[in-house]
């Protein structure tokens, strides 16, 4: 061959390198990962970004390196807010918890080429492998105990026992939803495709169980009681610039009683649940911490959409059984109520069920190295809701949304993609954001929320200069009330698809909610002179 030839061969080569390589780069699916995860019964001020004391370090970084919502709404409730998120739609509006009108994310993902995953808490009708998960490990319950599990434990469908230890290490459920969730990624990052993990994590909801070692690490966190550490979390609120000073803390309601009026033995007892409480949600986020740990080990931290969400408020509820026994003794079965709650949704008033802002205002925190334009650190101000999971993520991997599956036909989607948000830039806003849960409602339309708790009389406020809800100025405003609460019900009647009772017209008076109770006696024991059975402290 002259040298002519060989110089046309070894430019053709290059020729053609450089025109292939282009082509190879191309095909390579490049479109993020997806990594959702939702905490259950947290409330908005319980990690450290969003004013918490308890120990959160990892969120705390996601956050500092990502952006914080101000303004992220979910249901009020754990199943309604689950079937939102996984349809982006409406609770009653996708069938409720039979998701009979709705198509999920992971089905709507894998039709796009997306490895589908999910590990943890389901609590909706059938099962995740049903409904688009492909790989299922956690319990379809609503709650189970943290030690034991429940006959309700699914790996891919079958049947799974919980055993006494798993990994090497006691059973404990908030470990093992982060064990599967690794093992489910060490399995779909095999293949050169993006995926979607939902991390349906059921800690903080109670029954409040955790291991001695982590329940120690808070002793003596809690004595001061819920009135300064409320004011605490409020202040470092204002401090990082989460939330801006017009808005008043809201005051302590009556059925919320002033922590000196506990004698010594009741401020103890409740200084100690709030300290399991705040375990729990502490390994929480240590096992959030160990999965973003896996990804950058796997490779795919950076092009790995992080985002961390809520439930519902904080839990009001008290169903404590067993006072006396250990918060890491299998049988114990300990909850808090409204007093720690009020604590948790600070600057808010009410709890989960309750649409008012402290049953529907999540901590929500997005985390994207390779695709977040927005400032890192930053809080943005714009609302976002549930509902918008699904826009965000057919905006990101190209799918499209189906009008049937199956026998289901699937309703209109009504969120809207967060991602214009995620770079830095104003979104088209929801016209109307609309609530319901029982017997509660709520209709917001810009800075303007309708709101009824308890077929109680409607109110009004003006979020932008009264998000905590101090000020009802319903009766300066009786046109917009009018017309909101028609739009409230032409909603719920004709998108909801509410009927009979739900679609009661409300009382004329406010709703007085009480929700604390004795739990001294009876099946709940004595508290802590029962020395025989052990007390949580000598």
């Amino acid at each position: 061959m002259s040298f002519r030839n060989i110089t046309l061969a070894i430019l053709s080569l290059a020729i053609a390198a450089n025109v292939i390589g282009p082509i190879t780069a191309a095909a390579k699916d490049d479109r993020p990962n997806i990594v959702l995860i939702m905490a259950d019964d947290l409330g908005f001020a319980d990690i450290g970004c969003y004013g918490s004391e308890i120990d959160t370090p990892n969120l705390d970084k996601l956050a500092s390196q990502g952006v914080r919502f101000r303004q992220f709404y979910n249901t009020a409730k754990c199943h309604s807010s689950r079937v939102s998120l996984l349809t982006g739609l409406y609770c009653d509006q996708a069938g409720g918890a039979k998701l009979n009108r709705g198509a999920t994310i992971a089905e709507v993902l894998a039709s796009a080429g997306y490895s589908t995953s999910m590990v943890g808490k389901w609590h909706l009708s059938k099962q995740p492998t049903d409904f688009g998960f492909q790989l299922y490990w956690g319990h379809l319950s609503g709650a189970t105990n943290f030690f034991t599990g429940d006959s309700s434990f699914r790996l891919n469908g079958e049947n799974w026992k919980v055993p006494a230890e798993l990994n090497g290490r006691p059973f404990y459920t908030t470990h093992a939803i982060t064990d599967f969730g690794i093992q489910f990624l060490d399995e779909v990052t095999k293949e050169d495709k993006p995926f979607l993990l939902y991390m349906a994590f059921n800690a903080p909801h109670y029954p409040l169980q955790a291991r001695e070692q982590d329940v120690k690490k808070y002793d003596g966190r809690y004595d001061a009681g819920w009135d300064s550490l409320r004011a605490e979390r409020h202040k470092r609120q204002l401090k990082s610039g989460l939330l801006p000073k017009k808005w008043n803390l809201s005051k302590r309601p009556k059925h919320v009683p002033a922590w000196k009026s506990l004698d010594t033995k009741e401020q103890q007892w409740e200084a100690d649940r709030m300290e399991v409480f705040a375990a729990m949600v502490d390994v929480l986020d240590q096992n959030i911490g160990r999965m973003v740990e896996h990804l950058k080990k796997k490779g795919v931290y950076e092009n790995t959409l992080i985002m961390f969400c809520s439930d519902n408020g904080a839990c009001p509820f008290e169903r404590t059984r067993g006072r006396y026994l250990k918060p890491w003794d299998p049988k114990s079965y300990w909850t808090y109520d409204s007093s720690w709650a009020w604590m948790g949704n600070t600057p808010f008033r009410l709890y989960k069920q309750n649409q008012h802002e402290g049953g529907i205002s999540s901590p929500m925190i997005a985390h994207w190295p390779a695709g977040l334009k927005a400032k890192a650190g930053s809080v943005t101000d714009q609302p976002g809701h549930l509902i918008d999971f699904m826009a965000t993520f057919i905006e990101l991997s190209g799918a499209k949304y189906p009008q049937q599956i199956g026998d289901r036909k699937i309703d209109p989607l009504q969120g809207r993609s967060l991602l214009p948000i995620l770079e830095g830039k104003e979104r088209d806003p929801h016209d109307t954001l609309y609530f319901h849960f029982g017997m509660d409602r709520a209709l917001r339309q810009g800075p303007w929320k309708l709101v009824s708790a308890k077929q109680g009389k409607w109110e009004l406020y003006n979020l932008d200069e009264d998000r905590t809800e101090t000020n009802d100025v319903s009766s300066s405003h009786p046109d917009r009330v009018e017309s909101m609460v028609k739009e409230w019900f032409r909603l719920a009647a004709d998108v909801d698809r509410l009927s009979g009772r739900q679609l009661a017209r409300v009382k004329d008076k406010v709703t007085q909610l009480n929700f604390r109770k004795d739990t001294t006696s009876g099946n709940a024991g004595s508290g802590k002179n029962k020395k025989k059975k052990g007390s949580r402290k000598p």
